[in-house]
């Protein structure tokens, strides 16, 4: 025996073929809408995991120190190429080098860069071959010699320094000669520090004649 249309409760009496196919229709478009959340939730949380395994894999800790120039060492190398001797300040032991090469274009210069102890900026020596009386002022962004003092037996040749931020913060500077080459010490550090640099540049340099000092 056939039973009677089902009643919908919103509607008070059985839905037509039509409202029933609608009905269907939205139910799985709504099935479907679920399913696709669900899809990108799983999806996204499958990404997330991947992400955290490679950050955990990535391998973590300090880098490894950077190994200490010997300045000696790439001065004799370089002294070698260029046929001229190099200075190679004697300079305090807590005292780090960050570089020691030849640098410059128009006036090639053998550098070296100290960083002293305590954190007291840094000290740059400078040796220019075969440089210019231009050179030393181009260098300090227009410095000029305030005067002369001697250090270790060594006139140098103390530069004013009026605009450190236009100098590029260097904050004193000290240049002397040594036969064909001139040699700039400059930086960021104190006048203390500035010297102790320059003594050492002194001890490695031949002192002058007493032509050279008239």
């Amino acid at each position: 025996m056939a039973r009677d249309p089902k009643i919908v409760a919103e509607l008070g009496r059985p839905e037509t073929p039509d409202e029933a196919a609608d009905r269907k229709a939205a139910s799985s478009r709504t099935y479907r809408a679920s399913q696709n959340t669900r899809n990108l939730i799983a999806a996204l949380i499958a990404t997330l995991a991947v992400v955290l395994i490679i950050i955990l894999a990535v391998p973590r800790g300090t880098p490894p120190e950077r190994e200490p120039i010997d300045v000696a060492e790439v001065a004799a190398r370089i002294s070698a190429n260029e046929n001229r001797a190099l200075v190679v300040p004697d300079v305090p032991a807590e005292w780090q080098v960050n570089a020691a090469t030849v640098e410059g274009d128009s006036v090639r210069a053998w550098t070296i860069v100290y960083v002293p102890a305590e954190d007291r900026g840094f000290v740059r020596v400078a040796q220019g071959f075969d440089a210019d009386e231009g050179w030393p002022s181009r260098t300090l962004r227009g410095a000029e010699i305030a005067d002369t003092v001697t250090i270790g037996g060594i006139p140098f040749d103390r530069y004013e320094i009026r605009n450190p931020s236009a100098a590029g913060n260097v904050a004193a500077a000290l240049g002397t000669t040594s036969g064909e080459d001139t040699i700039l010490i400059y930086g960021t550090t104190d006048q203390a520090a500035l010297e102790e640099a320059a003594t050492a540049v002194a001890a490695d340099l031949p002192l002058p004649t007493e032509e050279e000092g008239q």
